[in-house]
């Protein structure tokens, strides 16, 4: 995908994300992740080789984007927050393909963003309890079931299990140094009931469905961890 200006919602420009900046991202990410701390991949094979897809990832620590972005097998562009993009971040998140969202409105730049990351078979990445917390996909926003039946997208979830101690931290919200961090692909769905309806009640059964197979897939891979 390249990156190319055009004109969004009140005149604000809209870049294409780019699939090349998104590759590079991987190639950093996998780098600093491997240097910082010790990840332990699993089932990254079942990721459709091809075509969109969306991760739908727990968000415990703050590296759980960056950790993500460097282990899969594929590009992937995440809907990151736009506090996240400061100073010299800000033109170095969009070089690599992230997406800038305004939580506080519907930001109609980046979800037209978002949607052009899937028609053109791109990777989505998704955090869908919107914030960090728990990590434990206890509450979900809509945004991804709009997204995963609006792109027409599987949904593979993903879960990023990293040490809970507090012991070792340089900062706070990360792991440990040098700690083990285990990222578990799962099983990629379908987050529609195959009407491609988009109604109000269509969106809210396909969360309700959503959050079923990601809690199974955390519950899942906690058992297969030991965390």
């Amino acid at each position: 995908m390249r990156r190319h200006p055009r004109r969004g919602e009140a005149g604000r420009e809209v870049t294409q994300p780019s699939e090349r900046g998104a590759e590079v991202g991987r190639r950093i990410g996998v780098g600093l992740m491997y240097g910082l701390w010790k990840p332990r991949v699993l089932g990254s094979w079942k990721v459709p080789a091809t075509g969109p897809v969306i991760f739908a990832v727990n968000h415990s620590h703050n590296i759980d984007g960056p950790m993500v972005m460097g282990v899969a097998p594929r590009p992937t562009h995440f809907l990151i927050k736009k506090e996240a993009f400061i100073g010299p971040l800000d033109p170095f998140l969009l070089g690599i393909g992230q997406l800038k969202v305004d939580r506080s409105v519907a930001d109609r730049g980046a979800i037209t963003q978002a949607l052009d990351v899937l028609s053109a078979g791109g990777v989505l990445g998704i955090f869908p309890e919107g914030t960090r917390g728990e990590g434990d996909f206890a509450s979900l926003r809509a945004g991804l079931a709009y997204f995963a039946v609006r792109g027409g997208a599987p949904v593979v979830p993903v879960a990023v299990l990293g040490s809970t101690e507090r012991r070792g931290r340089l900062i706070k919200g990360l792991p440990p140094l040098r700690s083990r961090i285990d990222v578990v692909f799962g099983d990629p769905f379908e987050a529609g009931d195959g009407s491609g309806r988009r109604t109000r009640k269509a969106l809210d059964e396909a969360t309700e469905r959503i959050q079923k197979q990601l809690t199974a897939h955390l519950e899942n891979a906690r058992r297969l961890t030991g965390r």
